[in-house]
C-alpha cells in the first residue's frame, strides 16, 4: 500500500522521551506528596494522555489530576523536554518522505507547543507540514480527537492513502475512529501484542522496518 500522507505520533515513535516524561511524574509525586510508584506503573505513562494517567494509575479525581498536571509541568518544559533522543534513522526517514512528495503531519497527545519547542530543538520541524497537539487547557487530549484535529488542519477530507503511525493502543484506536490505519511502531513504548490486539494494520519493529513499510512497499 503506497501512502501519501503520514501521520506520525510523538513520544515513542519519533523520539524516546521517556527519562523526561518520567522524572516529570517522579517530580509531581514528591511535590504532591504522593506514593512513589514503581518502573513498571511509571512506564505506563509513557504514551496516553497525561490527565487520564494520573486517574486511572493513581486512582485521582479530576481535581486531583489537574493538581498533578500542574506539578508535572513545572518539572517538564524547562528540563524533562530535553531528556529525550531522536531514535536513530527517523531524521533520514523524515527527510526521505518530504523528498518523495508524501504529506507528513504530526499528531500528538503532547501538548502542541512543548512538541513544536522539541521538533524546533532537534530540527526536525521543517519536515512537517503541520504539527499538531494537544491543548494545554486540557480541552484536546483524546488521540482521536486530535487525529481529527490534524487532519482539520493539514486540509485532509479523505482517509484515502492516509496512515497514522503510534506506538500505543492509543494510536491504533485514534486512527480508527477517523477511519485511519496504524502501523505500529513496535521498537516503542507499546508491544506487539498491544498493537496487533488494537488492530495496527502493520508492526515495524525497527525504524528501518517502518522505512520499508512507508517508501519501499
Amino acid at each position: 500500500m503506497q501512502y501519501q500522507t503520514i501521520l506520525f505520533d510523538l513520544d515513542g515513535t519519533l523520539t524516546d522521551s521517556a527519562p523526561g516524561i518520567l522524572n516529570s511524574v517522579r517530580h509531581a509525586c514528591r511535590t504532591l506528596a504522593l506514593p512513589l510508584l514503581d518502573e513498571a506503573t511509571l512506564r505506563r505513562f509513557l504514551g496516553p494522555p497525561l490527565p487520564a494517567s494520573f486517574r486511572e494509575l493513581m486512582g485521582l479525581d479530576e481535581a486531583g489530576a489537574a493538581r498533578a498536571v500542574a506539578a508535572f509541568r513545572e518539572y517538564y518544559p524547562e528540563k524533562g523536554i530535553f531528556e529525550n533522543e531522536v531514535y536513530p534513522g527517523i531524521p533520514e526517514l523524515l527527510a526521505d518522505l518530504k523528498a518523495a512528495g508524501k504529506t507528513v503531519v504530526m499528531a500528538t497527545s503532547k501538548p502542541e507547543a512543548f512538541a513544536r519547542r522539541i521538533m524546533e530543538h532537534f530540527g526536525l520541524d521543517g519536515h512537517f507540514d503541520a504539527i499538531c497537539g494537544a491543548t494545554m487547557d486540557e480541552t484536546r487530549t483524546d488521540k482521536a480527537e486530535v487525529v481529527a484535529y490534524a487532519l482539520r488542519t493539514a486540509g485532509i477530507s479523505s482517509p484515502q492513502g492516509v496512515v497514522m503511525v503510534g506506538d500505543r493502543e492509543h494510536d491504533v484506536n485514534g486512527a480508527a475512529k477517523n477511519g485511519l490505519p496504524c502501523i505500529g511502531a513496535v521498537y516503542g513504548y507499546g508491544t506487539a501484542e498491544e498493537l496487533t490486539a488494537a488492530g495496527a494494520v502493520a508492526l515495524a519493529p525497527t525504524v528501518r522496518d517502518l522505512y520499508r513499510l512507508l517508501l519501499e512497499s
